[in-house]
Formats: C-alpha cells, sequence, structure tokens
C-alpha cells in the first residue's frame, strides 16, 4: 500500500527550528521527485522544496532559500524538511508529495505554527 506520512511539525517561536519527515511506504523515494509544499489559511498550495530523483539536484523557493533544506535517506525511504530562522509568515500545513510520470502520492499534511 501506498503510503506517506508527515510528521514533526508543531508550536515554535520565531527564530526556532523544526525539521519535518515525510516516510514513504509502497514505493521508493529515490526513484522519485520528491517536493515539499505548504499551504497558508486563505491562501493557495505553494511549492517550497523539491529534490530530484536518484541525483538528488534541490530547489527552493525563493521565500525559503536560505533557510531551509531538504535532504532524502535512501535506507529509512523518507524525506526531510529542515527549517531553521522560522518565521510567523511560515506558519502552514505542509505536505509532501512524491511524483513520477502519471504517478503521484501525496501525505495528508502535517502542522506547522510560528509565533511567540
Amino acid at each position: 500500500q501506498v503510503q506517506l506520512v508527515e510528521s514533526g511539525g508543531g508550536l515554535v517561536q520565531p527564530g526556532g527550528s523544526l525539521r519535518l519527515s515525510c516516510a514513504a511506504s509502497g514505493f521508493i523515494v529515490n526513484n522519485y521527485l520528491m517536493t515539499w509544499y505548504r499551504q497558508a489559511p486563505g491562501k493557495e498550495r505553494e511549492l517550497v522544496a523539491l529534490i530530484s530523483s536518484a541525483g538528488g539536484i534541490t530547489n527552493y523557493s525563493d521565500s525559503v532559500k536560505g533557510r531551509f533544506t531538504i535532504s532524502r535517506d535512501n535506507a529509512k525511504n523518507t524525506v526531510y524538511l529542515q527549517m531553521n530562522s522560522l518565521q510567523p509568515e511560515d506558519t502552514a500545513v505542509y505536505f509532501c508529495r512524491a511524483g513520477v510520470g502519471r504517478r503521484v502520492y501525496w501525505g495528508q499534511g502535517t502542522q506547522v505554527t510560528v509565533s511567540s
């Protein structure tokens, strides 16, 4: 059964850090383009970071570049999003997506709230 399960969200103060995890089952993340998206209340879902299959090329939205890092642990079949210097505008539900060809899988999302 194909499944993506995000975890690691929570409440953090401005300037703090969180690491999100996206654990996959039923497929191999190394074979897929893995992407983190986020959706804030009243806003459209936006791409935050991606890591390509195999080669591990990464890319980030301008809003998180230099603060967030996406990585992949093939042994654990998991993708991570390390988020540093978090700001209130980073508050959103964060989703993990896996895609290759016409196959696309989404996780259920994890809430990140940045507030003092």
